[in-house]
């Protein structure tokens, strides 16, 4: 069976003291609930991991980050490495979001080298893969997607690729209102297990957790869920109010 995975992707948002305050009530929320059927993964900015490490202790609740750096350790001011993540107890780290792709300019091969240190760390990886508009309307989104994970990716051993959650975003539907239709969402999905099975054989592709990461709310959230090929969300401004981030866990 795959594992079925709901991350709360906070980006920049929370101070310290908001964080570390709204951590412990989803905390709280999900230890006094029966086990959900998703794995619950709280993806903070760099300065709440520690701090939310030490409150998701011994909790049914997972830590992970939202980006690492491309080395693991040195004379790199302002970076923090997958080392470093590690060790604040998180079990995850977010790999080429759309947003770090298009801010700052991360190209495949270096999210690639992240991927790689981040495994050789202990992490597990969410690496991020999509279109933009443009793209999706000249009907190259298949071949956009194909060359994200083959360059991205696809460079990983068989060992190494068990460390990888995929996360589909169509960029368009990221803070826009828009949501691919589940209809979309399954087409591409299924499309990304045969690019798995492809390299990794068929056992792979059917162990491959795959989300969902585009505008997922909870009004919407079970009919997208229900797809054969998607195995949970990655969830953005949604995952920052309580209710909506637990609606959309018990969509599963």
């Amino acid at each position: 069976m795959r594992k079925m995975i709901v991350a709360g992707n906070w980006k920049m948002n929370m101070n310290l003291e908001e964080g570390l305050s709204f951590a412990k009530s989803v905390n709280q929320y999900f230890n006094d609930k029966p086990a959900a059927k998703a794995e619950v993964i709280l993806c903070t900015p760099f300065i709440h991991l520690d701090g939310v490490g030490q409150i998701l202790k011994n909790s049914k609740v997972a830590l992970g980050a939202q980006n690492c750096a491309s080395e693991p350790s040195g004379a790199y001011t302002g970076e923090i490495s997958a080392g470093m993540i590690k060790s604040t107890g998180a079990k995850y780290v977010i790999i080429g979001h759309s947003e770090r792709r298009t801010y700052y300019h991360e190209d495949d091969a270096l999210l690639n080298k992240k991927t790689t240190l981040a495994i050789s760390s202990g992490l597990k990886v969410i690496f991020c893969c999509g279109e933009v508009k443009e793209e999706r309307e000249s009907a190259r989104h298949f071949d956009v997607v194909k060359r994200q994970l083959i360059d991205g990716l696809f460079p990983l051993s068989a060992t190494e690729i068990e460390n990888i959650v995929i996360a589909y975003e169509p960029v368009w539907a990221i803070g826009t209102g828009l949501t691919a239709s589940p209809e979309q969402a399954q087409e591409m999905h299924h499309y990304i297990r045969g690019l798995v099975q492809e390299k990794y054989g068929k056992q792979c592709a059917e162990e491959m957790t795959i989300l969902y990461g585009g505008s997922c709310k909870p009004s919407n959230a079970s009919e997208i869920f229900s797809k054969p090929d998607v195995d949970g969300g990655l969830i953005g401004g949604a995952s920052l109010k309580k209710e909506d981030f637990a609606a959309i866990v018990e969509a599963i």
